[in-house]
């Protein structure tokens, strides 16, 4: 029976490559978000209350990869 070693280094270059993607749509999709608010309705900026909650997302996206995925690949 086989062990495949190099089994962890992908899932975690998957991980990253999951956060990187999520952070360019975020990216790209914002100023079109905002674009179709100011050429539709101005009235009542709806942008202002998904922009942030979609940056908490990425913020907590980040955390669970970068700083909390390190300490649980330490105690693997």
């Amino acid at each position: 029976m086989k062990t495949n070693l190099n089994a962890g280094t992908s899932a975690q270059k998957n991980v990253k490559l999951g956060f990187k993607i999520h952070l360019l749509i975020f990216i790209i999709a914002t100023p079109i978000i905002w674009l179709v608010w100011y050429l539709t309705d101005t009235t009542y900026p709806w942008p202002l209350w998904s922009t942030p909650a979609w940056a908490i997302g990425v913020l907590f996206h980040y955390l669970g990869v970068f700083v909390f995925g390190k300490k649980r690949n330490k105690n693997i």
